[in-house]
């Protein structure tokens, strides 16, 4: 659905934000210590390089109109949505969005300062709105704030005495800790210390521990599929060699097939009308779900996956692309040497070369999408590609992973995979 916010008049709008600054949506994975995937933070970034400064209400004005685009279901899915709030949304009534997971609106620390901060918030409350102290510091106005939300966030990036305390001083008020900037193992291995409830940053890192992996025959399998099903031109011959040689994958196709997302009149019974039926996309993605169906939240690490494969295609306009976006988030979500997977696959030098060292023509563009998952505006910029672009490419790439995945979860609930993992994922789990 499409977020009605309360319309800001337009008269009051100064010019030069209508058409100079340049906004762009951020989401980033809000994870458990575990890695599974608790939400997803949601955050409009402005920026306007040639206009004057821009004031406070500028910038609500500019995020608000944004917002009022935005499809919070489809950017967050069953997770909860934590929406990086302007003193707009908290102090006017507007309505709940519908959404799975439901809503934390995140509050930014000047709202503190705000003539009847509290009553607002409790207001919030009292309407179900999931409440979150943004950027915390104790010691100061927030801390009258403390027992009317749910969390509170600490940035690492301020250092460790400072989110040391901030996570101390939060936890004596029983207030459980969102820690941002979770972008490296040292930084994990610190909030596990201090018992951190929920880490904000990269989900995957680029240097997350890598762990050696000898592949069985049936991934193996799943390799040389993904490969060819990521071609120019897919040969049925070879795709139907493969799936005839792997009775559980052949299983999985055929259940795919005659899941109720298609409704069919009939019983599909051969495997190559399944595989037409399917096409290659749909293939691609339970050939990754089955690769990656040992993690605990193969609903989110899936859509991970094809996500990134997804913007990446996007920006190359090229179909390798999408097998290096591909390779390089199953790398990431199983945590093995992408190396293991190149060599595996057989894939072409461009695509190799991509993945190993972000090199070769496909190069720019899966650093631009990394960098745009950790939210690294100058990364971004470094590689070339335009900000904005690479913005837009990633959520109309989340969009259209969801919808593959949700039909991969198998709306009848009997699950799709070894152990069922997708039908699991999309149950009980799934609630926040």
């Amino acid at each position: 659905m499409t977020i009605r916010w309360p319309e800001p008049d337009a008269a009051a709008v100064p010019q030069h934000t209508l058409t100079q600054p340049e906004v762009t949506v951020h989401r980033q994975p809000v994870v458990r210590p575990d890695r599974s995937v608790r939400g997803y933070a949601i955050s409009v970034v402005v920026r306007a390089p040639s206009a004057p400064a821009l004031s406070r209400e500028d910038l609500d004005l500019l995020v608000h109109a944004e917002y009022e685009q935005l499809d919070l279901a489809a950017l967050s899915g069953p997770k909860v949505t934590f929406v990086r709030a302007t003193i707009a949304m908290l102090m006017n009534n507007w309505p709940l969005p519908a959404t799975a997971g439901g809503i934390v609106l995140e509050i930014p620390p000047e709202f503190a300062d705000q003539p009847d901060a509290g009553g607002h918030l409790t207001r919030l409350r009292s309407a179900g709105v999931g409440l979150a102290l943004a950027d915390y510091v104790p010691g100061g106005s927030q801390d009258a704030l403390l027992p009317l939300v749910d969390f509170a966030k600490v940035n690492l990036g301020r250092g460790g005495t400072s989110a040391a305390a901030a996570i101390e001083h939060a936890h004596r008020a029983s207030v459980p800790v969102i820690a941002e900037r979770v972008d490296r193992e040292a930084r994990r291995r610190f909030c596990a210390t201090y018992g951190v409830e929920l880490l904000q940053g990269p989900l995957f890192e680029r240097d997350a521990p890598l762990t050696e992996r000898t592949f069985t025959p049936g991934e193996l399998q799943c390799l040389e599929l993904m490969v060819i099903l990521g071609g120019d031109e897919v040969d049925h011959d070879d795709v139907l060699r493969i799936i005839g040689s792997d009775p559980e994958l052949l299983i999985r196709v055929l259940h795919l097939a005659n899941s109720s997302a298609f409704s069919l009149k009939s019983r599909v019974d051969s495997v190559r009308y399944a595989v037409i039926l399917l096409g290659p996309r749909q293939l691609g993605a339970l050939v990754a779900a089955s690769l990656i169906d040992a993690g605990t939240d193969t609903l989110s690490g899936l859509w991970f996956v094809l996500t990134r494969a997804a913007a990446c295609r996007t920006l190359a306009k090229d179909d390798a692309a999408y097998t290096v976006g591909l390779l390089s988030a199953v790398a990431s979500q199983l945590r093995i040497a992408p190396v293991d997977l190149i060599r595996r696959s057989g894939v072409s030098d461009d695509v190799g070369n991509a993945v190993l060292n972000l090199s070769g023509p496909f190069g720019p563009v899966l650093a631009a999408v990394l960098a745009h998952e950790e939210n690294d505006i100058a990364g971004v910029e470094a590689t070339g590609l335009a900000q904005f672009d690479v913005a837009h490419a990633y959520l109309d790439a989340v969009a259209g992973a969801l919808g593959t995945v949700t039909s991969l979860s198998d709306l009848d609930g009997r699950g799709t995979g070894r152990g069922s993992p997708l039908a699991a994922a999309n149950g009980p789990a799934l609630a926040p």
